[in-house]
């Protein structure tokens, strides 16, 4: 009890309404707890940044561009295409899905408060609503999933006019005759593609040796390409500074190049948001990275949990949802565990990229055999129809077993396709498990089966034959 203020009661307190908070708030009310969710922006908060400004934005700006860069390569006109709709459209998908959730939320009882929460002691916390009140809440267990926000660089700070940040990016109403990308990570390539197909002149500026450097190289060189192709200029081993007069300036080494851009874009990864909620009044310490360590339950001490960016590992979306469950069932005094044998990621750039399991260096590592088979896009027939031969499919499975360790694909739908490793990875299937599964034709993900069944044929030949294993 704080002297002047009556704290309010709550049984189970989520902080954070995207992804991984509403759907915690969400299973918490299934299971029968009284849930009262806290985000800074209230039921506008909603859906959180990746169905707001992040994810779904981003993906609908990805189809525009898409639909005109197909459409151009079909010798078919288009009219220019028109950012000021594309913001409407968007508005109207982003409405719906968080009409949506706030629906669910309604009808399972699940209380919205918004305002800025700040922990005041470890069962306590006050949220300064927008009205300018302090509203104490005194609570039972305590799910934090506040998400994160965009790095900031020193001297390229968003001003939402020349410089912006990946939500400013996709608010764009006009489209820039001159972009620079900082970051050629997946939020990078996936802008600066959509950008260029839009019409742009983009350069990519990013520190390290090459785009995606997070991701196997075999996979991001038809990117690479593909950048080339649609005119993307890319430095690498590049840092950014002072945006001026229309021109960033950029060194890399000792040389320093002036490279126009009306717009500079700032998409240098993300900061979990915890440095300001007061976390040590809870009695939780983040890590140096900002992160909350947790046990495998999600747990981090009795009766606080943290989820989604806020906890180690990547900060992806559907790892948020798939945390939100485990946590509150902690929090209700069960025994689980938080162990997925894999956890798939996507970049949607052309072609698409999209990896699930181990690397053949990755199950090295790990003491096991691996055996690596790859098949080009160019022999699958509906790629050939979609105008899309570009890429592989890459499938790491364990020697003399087969079992499925990975699944590594760049190519069209890639992002679907990666859905069936996933699953076979949970499952412990093996290669011969996907080859002797009928896929449906024409559909690139025959190319996955034909992967699997060329890792089958390998397995089966002589030990003298031309099998090779990749070491």
């Amino acid at each position: 009890m704080v002297v002047g203020e009556i704290a309010e009661a709550v049984d189970l307190l989520v902080v954070g309404a995207g992804p991984a908070g509403y759907t915690a708030a969400l299973h918490a009310a299934r299971r029968g707890r009284d849930v009262t969710l806290v985000d800074r922006d209230g039921t506008d908060g909603v859906g959180g940044v990746c169905l707001r400004v992040g994810c779904i934005p981003s993906k609908a700006l990805i189809e525009l561009a898409d639909l005109g860069a197909r459409a151009a390569a079909a010798g078919l006109g288009l009219a220019a295409p028109d950012l000021g709709a594309f913001q409407a459209r968007k508005r109207a998908i982003v409405a719906e899905l968080t009409d949506g959730i706030r629906s669910m939320l309604g009808g399972a009882d699940v209380r919205v408060l918004g305002g800025e929460l700040r922990f005041t002691r470890p069962d306590q916390a006050v949220v300064r609503t927008p009205d300018g009140r302090a509203a104490f809440v005194e609570f039972r267990d305590v799910v934090l999933a506040t998400g994160s926000r965009p790095t900031v660089l020193p001297g390229l700070v968003p001003d939402g006019q020349r410089v912006l940040d990946s939500t400013g990016a996709l608010d764009l109403a006009e489209l820039p005759a001159a972009v620079a990308v900082v970051g050629a990570g997946y939020i990078g390539v996936e802008l600066g593609t959509a950008l260029a197909k839009l019409g742009a002149a983009v350069t990519l500026v990013e520190a390290a040796g090459r785009v995606l450097p997070e991701i196997d190289a075999a996979l991001v060189r038809p990117v690479a390409r593909r950048l080339a192709q649609l005119g993307v200029a890319v430095l690498t081993g590049a840092a950014a500074g002072e945006h001026r007069d229309g021109l960033l300036h950029v060194r890399q080494g000792e040389q320093e190049t002036a490279v126009k851009a009306d717009v500079v874009i700032v998409a240098a990864g993300r900061v979990p948001n915890t440095d300001q909620l007061g976390l040590d009044r809870l009695g939780v310490t983040p890590g140096p990275d900002g992160r909350i360590p947790v046990a495998p339950d999600r747990t981090v001490r009795p009766h606080v949990a943290a989820i989604g960016d806020v906890s180690p590992g990547p900060a992806l979306a559907h790892k948020g949802y798939a945390e939100a469950p485990v946590a509150v069932d902690a929090l209700c005094g069960e025994r689980v565990a938080f162990q997925p044998a894999a956890v798939p990621a996507v970049v949607f750039g052309d072609p698409e990229i999209a990896t699930v399991g181990l690397t053949a260096a990755a199950a090295r590592a790990e003491g096991l055999d691996p055996v690596v088979t790859t098949v080009p896009m160019a022999a699958n027939g509906r790629a050939l129809t979609l105008g899309a031969p570009h890429g592989t499919v890459q499938l790491v499975t364990e020697a003399g077993t087969g079992v499925v360790l990975g699944l590594h694909v760049a190519g069209p739908h890639a992002s679907e396709l990666v859905a069936a490793g996933t699953v076979a990875i949970e499952m412990g299937a093996t290669a011969l498990d996907l080859a002797d599964t009928i896929h449906v034709h024409p559909t690139v993900s025959e190319q996955v089966q034909e992967a699997a069944k060329v890792a089958v044929r390998r397995a089966q030949a002589p030990r003298d034959s031309a099998t090779r294993r990749i070491q």
